[in-house]
């Protein structure tokens, strides 16, 4: 589904737009715009996913059932980890 596009006039730093799309490697004015407004909220879901992981919380692996969906078949024969050398 496409994301929701608003019109604005708004005034934007010109040599920090510039930076911005050198590093991103937007080729214009309007997607230097959406790709470092995208990148912002993606940082920002990264760095919460990291403190949940980090604190366990809400993940629930106490609780014996989502464990078990987790576990491997018994009769798997995946193996666990790769061979080397």
């Amino acid at each position: 589904m496409p994301h929701a596009m608003t019109r604005r006039l708004i005034d934007i730093d010109g040599d920090r737009l510039a930076g911005a799309g050198e590093i991103l490697g937007s080729s214009t004015m309007e997607d230097t715009v959406n790709d470092a407004l995208a990148l912002v909220s993606d940082t920002e879901a990264r760095r919460r996913h990291k403190i949940r992981l980090s604190t366990m919380e809400g993940l629930h692996l106490h609780d014996p059932e989502v464990v078990k969906g987790a576990r491997r078949n018994e009769g798997s024969t995946a193996s666990p980890s790769p061979t080397c050398c």
